[in-house]
């Protein structure tokens, strides 16, 4: 079997997985979203800010992928929020089984909002399907605006793009019309949003995004 044919079988087998994980998703119409980004793009500082800014009005809930230590699942719970941590021990992504065996090990409860917070990495997480909604790409300013047209799949599959830790933008250097320009390329149609955890720029914004996802997925949008 060449390495084709086992790529292609291990996102075959991928898939079916996926599969029943919307199928476990849809009774409870729980909306489920896939967050990726290079290592320290603030993805759980997102989320921190997001529970905060629903302050129970939801039920949240998380799933931490990381290579090792669980401390992004704990600075989750300790907001008082479910989330388990699944370590990977060296793989660079997430996959859907690793996903139904970590619902599997750890009852969440019911939930309005599942986030899947992949391993950093801009291209391995990006092909795997892990029965999310959508995907959602973030992009600190501190990383430049090259990245978008520098991994393209990612900011293409990605229906939503957050620019975060925009409280840096006098510091540093990034060009934010760049990455519009870009990211409407490579996703035309796509959402793109200007967050800063740290001042709360564009929280109220992304909190209402997320939850006119799960109204539509409940059959109650627009």
């Amino acid at each position: 079997m060449t390495h084709l044919e086992v790529r292609q079988r291990i996102l075959a087998d991928n898939e079916a997985a996926a599969a029943a994980l919307r199928a476990r998703f849809a009774p409870a119409r729980t909306l489920v979203v896939n967050l990726i980004s290079s290592p320290g793009s603030g993805k759980t500082t997102l989320l921190e800010a997001t529970v905060r800014a629903f302050g129970g009005r939801l039920r949240l809930g998380a799933i931490e992928g990381d290579i090792a230590t669980d401390r992004d699942a704990n600075r989750l719970r300790a907001l008082g929020i479910p989330a388990h941590q699944i370590l990977t021990g060296g793989s660079c992504h997430l996959d859907a089984r690793q996903v139904i065996r970590a619902l599997e090990e750890h009852d969440l409860g019911p939930l309005d909002v599942l986030f899947i917070e992949n391993v950093g990495n801009l291209v391995c997480p990006t092909s795997y399907d892990l029965g999310e909604d959508f995907k959602v790409a973030l992009l600190s300013v501190t990383e430049g605006e090259d990245k978008p047209f520098k991994y393209p799949a990612i900011f293409a599959r990605a229906s939503v793009t957050v620019v975060t830790k925009a409280d840096l933008l006098p510091y540093v250097s990034f060009k934010l019309d760049e990455v519009r320009r870009q990211v409407g390329a490579l996703r035309p149609g796509g959402t793109l949003l200007v967050t800063s955890a740290t001042t709360g720029e564009g929280v109220a914004v992304w909190c209402a995004l997320l939850e006119q996802h799960l109204a539509e997925k409940r059959g109650g949008g627009s």
